[in-house]
């Protein structure tokens, strides 16, 4: 399956002006943006779904719940998934309206996605999952146990994913602080400036 992605003929990103090449800003984008957008196709259609993710040790990772729609996606997949993160800095504003645009950094990662059967793995990705959404506030490591027992609400066990990506992209729209959008500037404001 690997070979058949990096096999096809991917469409170049357009404006490579803001191709994002530097993998540490990738990587960086992949280790603090807060929520993700994994991208499926189910038997229903398109299922896009935001999540909370871990970039660990080269791979992404997620969670959820043994059962529903997410998990029936996953397991059905046969062709590689789209995970999106976006960093959003803001509008930049223009006197040309076609000129207004978003200060923003993304990153694509494009892989399959697989089940976690080691708890060892999947308590390590947890326990990493963790010290990224509330840094500090446990004071020993996550217990396998705890992982291997855990039940949602309604019952299930928890499945831990991962995709380890065959293709990542970005892209970068810099942040311009002189044109950066503020509540009540208007194009009055700019124009005094010229």
């Amino acid at each position: 399956m690997a070979e058949q992605i990096k096999n096809q003929n991917t469409r170049p990103i357009r404006r490579k002006v803001n191709e994002l090449t530097s993998q540490a800003e990738i990587e960086t984008c992949l280790r603090t943006v807060r929520t993700g957008y994994l991208g499926l196709q189910d038997n229903e259609g398109m299922y896009v779904v935001p999540l909370n993710f871990i970039w660990h040790n080269g791979s992404l990772y997620f969670h959820g719940s043994s059962e529903g729609r997410k998990t029936d996606a996953l397991t059905q997949q046969e062709a590689p998934v789209c995970f999106t993160v976006v960093e959003d800095w803001g509008t930049i504003a223009d006197p040309v309206p076609a000129h207004t645009s978003t200060a923003y950094r993304s990153v694509m990662v494009f892989g399959y996605p697989e089940k976690v059967e080691s708890l060892k793995e999947a308590t390590e990705a947890l326990q990493a999952m963790l010290r990224k959404y509330v840094p500090g506030y446990y004071s020993g490591a996550l217990a396998s146990s705890h992982v291997d027992k855990y039940r949602s609400s309604l019952g299930n066990p928890t499945s831990v994913y991962r995709i380890t990506p065959l293709r990542l992209t970005g892209k970068v729209n810099p942040v311009c602080p002189e044109q950066m959008f503020y509540p009540g500037r208007t194009i009055q404001d700019d124009r005094k400036m010229e």
